[in-house]
């Protein structure tokens, strides 16, 4: 006896359960059973799994019966005359969906030519494997699953043309690629997906080969002609919100240029775009601290009285301006009421972005890098035709990655622009190597896809021969501008007295445990006493108890709060976050005593 699970709960035992287990698959294509069941008969430990239940990733696959596909050429001919949909077929029992439990117990046959007699299922096609981000990925099938699986995240962080909608969208933090072009190397899945009308990369000429150590670790030297021409030229966009609230007692929120008496008034250079209703007017040029919407609110704390004698000078300056490190021209401005009814302003600020130094690029097949370097047109190695590459790639990241469809895209690309035509590289069914070597040969160039090139510097020729191609590349929304921070000075913590932590808050870089060690490890262990110096504080101690003392400055007069005047108190360098563990521990009544040695 077998025993029969339903979703994971005990529904009964049968006596023959590969027997049930067939049935139930029979009934299932015949449409008795609902579609969305899947069945797993599990022999290692003699039971079996029923699961109707959601949250299964299922895939479709053709049933094979006898070795053969249910599915004929009939299905397809009436599918493509849109006599019979896809659903159809699922009803007929022609195609079935399994989940990963199912799956177990199937044999799937990757194409038509492999189905033997054992075969239980036979894939739609081997794209289906994947999904559809790694689907785009061209020539897939020549790299390792984690180069692939790589590249089809990062094309998820690929700057394009996310919405034509855009110029009236109101969206956080978005970008948009100026030129964004077709890949010249697809796959089916670019047709499917419509990806063709929302590009997210360019087709640039890439050489391999080494730059003055400037591509190493991965970077990549880019062409500064091919900057000023456009390549990876994006527009940054996001928005700045302020609402005027509704509080209790009737009180509001005002939009408009604070008063000069109002808490909090900055200074009048801040409030220099701002118009007569407190809104910047579009097309202003903004930077840090410039303020874009101005707006007044009540004081946060009101007793009972205060609601009947608010005097302007009480109310408080709340406007919104660019945070820290922020720049821009405001593009477009929308007032409008919020769901609540309130009065709603909405400022979309537009920076436009020009690849620098540390922005970064990927191809499609994991292949990133930070650029190293921009280098001038002159000073670019050229090849015997007089083309330089606009991106060079270091032939290091190579070997050990081992991804040899970015080196085919190479030549694929090469060859598509060469012969004005795009090349199929679909998973598992591309265009072969063989086929675009010969192409190469017969348009002229070498069949390796490599070249005699010149440096750019002292035009003497390469000894060795480079690869270069034309390849597709993506600009990535890791930008520097978005992520650079460094900080002397700055604001600290009310509680703890150490730096503020973050990026928008001008905050501090957090030296570790880690850090600490390389430092002593480099016998610099002295450096870390100004490292760790953001929150010294001096205090006077009681050398009886031990305990914290006070010092007024005023009356210039040292006592303990416990012992008195009469007792000796010294001054002692401490970080405030002990300061404040002494604190803690009083609040707990322990009693922290601190003895002092004397440091000489």
């Amino acid at each position: 006896m077998s025993e029969v699970y339903l979703n994971g709960k005990f529904v009964g035992a049968v006596e023959n359960p590969a027997e049930f287990t067939e049935n139930v698959r029979i009934e299932r294509r015949k449409g008795i059973i609902s579609e969305n069941l899947n069945i797993y008969y599990d022999k290692a430990i003699g039971n079996v799994q029923i699961s109707d239940n959601k949250g299964r990733l299922r895939r479709p696959l053709i049933v094979v019966k006898d070795g053969q596909p249910i599915l004929t050429e009939d299905h397809i001919k009436k599918l493509q005359k849109n006599e019979i949909s896809f659903s159809d077929l699922i009803k007929q029992g022609v195609i079935e969906y399994l989940d990963a439990a199912e799956e177990e117990n199937a044999f799937i046959a990757f194409s038509r030519e492999d189905l033997t007699k054992v075969h239980t299922h036979l894939e739609l096609t081997p794209l289906a494997m994947v999904g559809l981000c790694t689907s785009l990925v061209p020539y897939a099938n020549f790299s390792p699953g984690a180069r692939i699986s790589i590249g089809s995240k990062n094309q998820k962080q690929a700057l394009g043309m996310y919405a034509i909608n855009f110029p009236i969208r109101m969206d956080m933090d978005v970008n948009i690629l100026q030129t964004p072009q077709i890949p010249i190397v697809q796959s089916v899945m670019h047709e499917v997906s419509n990806y063709n009308k929302h590009p997210s990369g360019q087709n640039i000429v890439v050489a391999v080969m080494s730059y003055k150590g400037y591509n190493v670790e991965d970077a990549v030297v880019i062409n500064k002609a091919s900057i000023d021409r456009g390549l990876g030229r994006s527009t940054y966009y996001r928005p700045a919100i302020a609402e005027e609230l509704r509080y209790s007692g009737g009180l509001t929120d005002e939009i408009s240029i604070p008063d000069k008496d109002v808490k909090g008034y900055k200074s009048e250079k801040d409030y220099k775009f701002l118009e007569k209703d407190g809104i910047i007017s579009p097309e202003a040029k903004v930077k840090e601290d410039n303020v874009i919407i101005g707006k007044t609110s009540p004081p946060r704390f009101l007793s009972s009285m205060d609601q009947y004698n608010l005097a302007p000078s009480s109310r408080r300056e709340s406007s919104v301006a660019l945070k820290h490190g922020e720049q821009g021209i405001v593009d477009f401005v929308l007032i409008t009421e919020s769901s609540e009814g309130n009065r709603l302003i909405q400022v979309k600020i537009r920076d436009q972005r020009i690849p620098e130094l540390g922005d970064k690029f990927t191809s499609r097949h994991g292949q990133k890098g930070v650029v190293g370097l921009i280098v001038d047109q002159a000073d670019m190695p050229f090849t015997a035709s007089g083309i330089t590459p606009d991106l060079i790639f270091s032939p290091h990241g190579i070997p050990s990655r081992m991804t040899i469809s970015h080196l085919i895209e190479l030549i694929g690309g090469k060859v598509g622009a060469l012969s004005s035509r795009y090349i199929d590289g679909t998973l598992f069914d591309v265009e072969p190597e063989e086929k675009l070597r010969k192409e190469l040969l017969s348009l002229g160039f070498r069949e390796d896809g490599c070249e005699t090139m010149y440096n750019g510097v002292t035009g003497e020729q390469f000894e060795v021969n480079i690869f270069i191609g034309d390849i597709y590349y993506m600009k990535l929304k890791h930008m520097v501008a978005n992520k650079i921070h460094a900080r002397a000075r700055g604001p600290i913590q009310l509680l703890t007295r150490q730096p503020t932590e973050g990026r928008a808050k001008e905050g501090g870089l957090r030296l570790g445990e880690m850090e600490k060690d390389t430092f002593v490890a480099h016998g610099a262990s002295l450096l870390l006493k100004e490292r760790f110096d953001a929150d010294r504080t001096v205090i006077p101690i009681c050398e009886e108890c031990g305990m914290v003392a006070i010092h007024d400055k005023f009356k210039n007069r040292l006592f303990c709060s416990v012992c008195g005047d009469n007792v000796e108190i010294n001054f002692i360098e401490i970080s405030y976050a002990f300061k404040l563990l002494l604190d803690e521990l009083k609040s707990l009544t322990v009693h922290p005593k601190l003895v002092l040695k004397n440091k000489y």
